[in-house]
């Protein structure tokens, strides 16, 4: 199996990420509601690219799992997510890769993770082989190649972090996880809900109309069962 890398570090200051997860908890609460699974009581849970941990702590709160793991790259991230979660039962990691995990997991989740990996098909087969067989892994995805904001947030991603964005498609993600034998399915993520605007966390969006159409129309949610 091909094994997924991403090497690089984020540029953001600590202020920076804090407010990130503080913007985030609509954007999780939304991936909470719209998956499958109910009771998560005998479930092990995976979050790629967990920054400071926020999701999986709501995710307990919410809907309680029996264990949960989240890697990301960033150590520092990595660092306040484990002095940060208090009695839930998960353990932060920083990683480059999932190759230290084999038919661990029940339930997966990344949130605008993808457009960073350099091969998706090597992602694919390293998320089949961490979930179990019938594992589900939830990806959220905004920024995609006909997203029509991308190529004004390219660069400024780039600028972020020496990992560069990746032109990836929405088509480009599904052929890739066909081909590694998930069955794939997607959902626009955020409809008939209530969305925070304004404000510094949302000032990549030049109005409030640009930001309503963003994550209701281009913001997608895909839902990948392994085989």
């Amino acid at each position: 199996m091909t094994d997924v890398k991403i090497v690089g570090t984020w540029s953001r200051s600590q202020a920076e990420e804090d407010a990130m997860n503080d913007e985030h908890a609509f954007i999780w609460r939304a991936m909470i509601d719209a998956m499958l699974e109910s009771d998560l009581s005998r479930s092990r849970v995976l979050d790629f690219g967990c920054s400071q941990g926020g999701f999986l702590r709501l995710l307990h709160r919410l809907h309680p799992y029996l264990s949960a793991v989240g890697v990301d790259v960033a150590q520092e991230s990595v660092a306040t997510a484990n002095a940060r979660k208090a009695d839930v039962p998960v353990h932060y990691q920083a990683a480059t890769s999932l190759e230290a995990f084999r038919s661990e997991f029940d339930v997966a989740f990344s949130h605008e993770v993808l457009y960073l990996l350099p091969d998706l098909r090597a992602h694919a087969e390293q998320m089949r082989a961490a979930l179990k067989p019938g594992g589900v892994y939830y990806a959220v995805l905004g920024a995609h190649a006909e997203n029509p904001l991308w190529p004004r947030w390219r660069d400024g991603l780039g600028a972020s972090s020496n990992i560069p964005p990746q032109d990836c498609s929405l088509d480009d993600v599904a052929s890739a996880f066909r081909a590694s034998g998930f069955a794939v399915s997607a959902r626009r993520f955020l409809v008939d809900a209530f969305i925070p605007v304004g404000g510094a966390a949302h000032a990549s969006f030049a109005s409030v109309r640009e930001e309503l159409t963003y994550y209701s129309c281009d913001k997608v949610m895909f839902r990948l069962i392994a085989p």
